[in-house]
């Protein structure tokens, strides 16, 4: 393990995310980045054999609804959760003079 980023790294990554960074902050992304690689390395000492690779944690599938055309707004529905109605309308507290 004991991964090392190099100073070109360092400063070619702040150079990619358009970061001027003081010689402390690149230090400390350093630092940073060698504990994630680290990490990273850590995990790749897991016996995954047999894992199935997932998407999702959940079995998760299309929860998106069928696409029908239809008449209603969904205002009624919409107005059921507002606390104070007026005119088929939310009614707020004023906010301008």
């Amino acid at each position: 393990m004991a991964n090392k980023i190099s100073d070109e790294t360092i400063e070619y990554v702040g150079i990619l995310a358009k970061l001027e960074l003081s010689q402390k902050e690149k230090e400390n992304a350093r630092a940073d980045m060698e504990k994630m690689l680290d990490y990273i390395d850590i995990l790749n000492e897991l016996d995954t054999e047999g894992a199935e690779p997932l998407s999702h944690v959940f079995p998760v599938y299309n929860v998106f609804r069928e696409d029908v055309a239809s008449q209603e707004d969904g205002s009624e529905d919409t107005l059921a959760n507002a606390p104070v109605k007026k005119d088929n309308s939310f009614k707020v507290p004023r906010t301008i003079g």
